[in-house]
């Protein structure tokens, strides 16, 4: 049984969405990152970068429990464990890994950013708008360019896809225009006729909301002034 520990962002849609691609039974824990949940023991045992999600698969490697952390390494054991959304041949799967790794290390980050400059700090600070606005254009463009032609990132539906679209899918956040990007938009469209696309980005669904409180967004992002107390 896979245990979830999870809230209803972009890192934790990825997972979600592969839970429900599989088709896999799991328990889900709402790990709620306006209340804190992601500072306490419990869960920093799992997660020790205080980041969601994370899983434990109770039936692990030699039939013993083990817990995984960030989301795309949770995306590649589960895609090990299950044979499924990872291509095997070695050519295929370092093309797959590199726009994995894409995702992680660019299009999360840099996205992540752009929505917190331009949506949630406090203080509007033009250089670091203008630096994010322009570098999600620019990773938008690299998205595009590969998309053209191309009905998913890889050959076939892959983790890839998992983890890039719940990022990719809201251009208004970063700024963007969808129309100045067709094959992203023409793909985000495909994602979302997906099931198990729809069923995962609603996992956890009633549990958001819009208006915080100072102290929550403080432990949202992670003020160290309130975590010391």
């Amino acid at each position: 049984m896979i245990e979830l520990y999870s809230w209803p962002t972009p890192n934790g849609h990825k997972v979600h969405i592969m839970l429900e691609e599989l088709g896999v039974p799991y328990n889900i824990h709402a790990i709620n990152i306006s209340a804190g949940d992601q500072f306490t023991p419990e869960f920093l045992a799992i997660s020790p970068n205080n980041k969601m999600p994370a899983i434990i698969d109770t039936e692990g490697p030699d039939d013993k429990p083990i817990s995984v952390f960030e989301s795309g390494a949770a995306l590649l054991y589960l895609a090990d464990k299950h044979g499924k959304f990872m291509p095997t041949e070695p050519r295929a799967y370092w093309e797959a890994m590199q726009w994995l790794m894409f995702q992680m290390g660019g299009v999360g980050p840099m996205f992540g950013q752009a929505n917190h400059f331009l949506g949630y700090a406090p203080e509007k600070i033009p250089y670091a708008m203008n630096r994010y606005r322009n570098e999600a254009g620019r990773l938008y463009g690299v998205m595009d360019t590969r998309l053209e032609g191309r009905e998913y990132f890889c050959d076939d539906y892959s983790i890839v896809d998992m983890a890039i679209y719940p990022w990719a899918r809201a251009f208004e956040r970063r700024e963007q225009n969808p129309d100045d990007f067709p094959n992203v938009n023409r793909w985000c469209e495909t994602m979302m006729a997906r099931p198990g696309v729809q069923r995962g980005v609603k996992v956890l669904e009633n549990q958001r909301k819009d208006e915080r409180s100072p102290e929550e967004w403080k432990l949202l992002f992670g003020d160290q002034r309130t975590l010391r107390g």
